[in-house]
């Protein structure tokens, strides 16, 4: 058998089937695939034993155990020359089990060999999201095992569990420590890269899943991002296991300083490093408690303060400088709090005035709204009132152009009659004359009698 495939399975029956079938289609056919089931809730067992392929072995958990599944399937039931991991909600190109033998059995001085990552989201799309981690964490290139090291120091890991082929007496050769969960595999490579070369391939051969609300066992959690810390203390004690100055140096060019021809003390020079590059909680505390055994060991101790001036007052001034637990930013989180309280409280005082201040306005904009009522009330009968006004502004618009046409045909009327009145005074005038002309004739005077006669006999009352 050449390869052992070994699936970790919990929970993830919406993506198991993928995950197997992308193992089953490989163009490689040489190998078992152990499946190990962690006691799922949902139907996965149910999904696996659906698989007749005699390729496949499986087995499932009675309890649920948190992962240790690997390390035992590696030690009890697998027996390829080669172990390849899969996780239940990743999957495979057809290719990749084939490219990574061709490779392994090429490069015998190899020990592992990766590939690049293909991210996806939980649809099986591209993952776009360029601020998550995993966006491009694992596109890496090829570096050799103490530029893997250096780079597992200062940026943690870059590796794909899933993308890993590696030789079995090799993966003996490292061990799983208990009590991870976040960083286990991160672990293994710094172990790994103590010992052995690795190889990415430059192809994206896996379909690494990253799950929604950070539902991957690395994602970015409360409690996980708590339990890092921790696992990335222990994971640093693994750079303990560099024997040599040389290989110290070419992990940490850095610690040259801290080497003298006759004070090579590795442990020393790696707290230096450790300490001054102030990466995280973490690093400090690891540097700071190499440099508190080196000072505390007395065959040390004497040539680090002859050579490099390290001691007692070195180390309490380096001890007073790294806030190891975040109590001074804890501290001032507090007093921050504290000042917030505060704030919080003018501000509830504040508040209570403010209520006040707001039912005030509230009856003023009722107030305000009764106001506005009767003004508008008030504006309709202006309008109303102005309607009438016009239309008794046009009747007498129109009543004046009456007056007006009466007026014209008046002063024409009368025109007419003092013409008629300049004639009956000169007919008048004319009469007179006439008149006195009578009454001064004397034939007037002698017929007077007669006109007085015929006036009586005509029963004239006025003679």
């Amino acid at each position: 058998m050449k390869i052992s495939i070994i699936l970790t399975s919990y929970n993830h029956s919406q993506f198991l089937r993928e995950s197997i079938e992308s193992v089953l289609n490989q163009t490689f056919p040489d190998f078992e695939l152990i499946i190990w089931d962690d006691a799922s809730t949902d139907n996965s067992w149910e999904i696996i034993q659906s698989y007749e392929d005699p390729r496949i072995i499986a087995y499932r958990n009675k309890i649920n155990l948190g992962g240790r599944t690997i390390s035992r399937a590696i030690k009890e039931v697998a027996v390829g020359e080669y172990i390849a991991i899969q996780h239940s909600d990743d999957a495979w190109e057809p290719s990749k089990l084939e490219k990574q033998i061709a490779y392994l059995d090429n490069n015998l001085d190899v020990a592992a060999v990766f590939t690049l990552v293909q991210v996806i989201n939980e649809d099986g799309k591209p993952f776009t999201d360029k601020n998550n981690f995993y966006y491009d964490v694992f596109d890496q290139p090829n570096r050799d095992r103490f530029g893997w090291l250096r780079h597992f120091f200062y940026h943690g890991n870059a590796l794909c569990h899933p993308s890993l082929l590696i030789r079995k007496t090799c993966y003996r050769d490292i061990s799983f420590r208990n009590g991870m969960n976040q960083l286990p595999d991160f672990n293994l490579w710094v172990q790994l890269c103590m010992k052995y070369e690795i190889h990415i391939l430059q192809e994206k051969l896996v379909r690494f899943r990253v799950r929604k609300d950070e539902a991957n066992q690395s994602g970015s959690r409360p409690e996980a991002r708590i339990r890092r810390q921790f696992e990335l203390f222990k994971t640093l004690s693994e750079f303990k296991k560099i024997e040599t100055t040389e290989e110290l140096i070419k992990i940490f060019p850095e610690a040259k300083q801290y080497i003298h021809q006759d004070c090579a003390d590795i442990h020393f020079a790696l707290g230096m490093v450790a300490t001054e590059q102030q990466l995280d909680n973490p690093t400090s505390l690891f540097g700071l408690d190499l440099l508190f055994e080196a000072l505390n060991d007395r065959d040390r101790a004497p040539a680090l303060e002859k050579h490099f001036g390290f001691n007692k007052k070195s180390f309490i001034k380096l001890s007073g400088k790294y806030d190891i637990f975040s109590f001074e930013k804890i501290r001032d989180l507090n007093s921050q709090k504290l000042s917030i309280l505060n704030i919080n409280k003018g501000l509830l005082k504040n508040n209570t005035g403010l209520k006040k201040f707001i039912r005030e306005l509230k009856k003023n904009n009722r107030e305000l709204g009764n106001q506005i009522t009767r003004l508008e009330k008030n504006n309709q009968e202006l309008i109303e009132r102005n309607t009438a006004l016009a239309k008794n502004n046009q009747d007498l618009i129109e009543r004046n152009t009456t007056l007006a046409k009466n007026n014209r045909e008046l002063e024409k009327n009368i025109r007419e009659l003092t013409g008629k009145i300049t004639d009956l005074e000169r007919n008048n005038s004319a009469l007179e004359q006439e008149v006195l002309f009578y009454a001064s004739s004397k034939s007037w005077q002698i017929t007077r009698p007669l006109r007085k006669l015929r006036k009586l006999l005509r029963g004239d009352k006025n003679v």
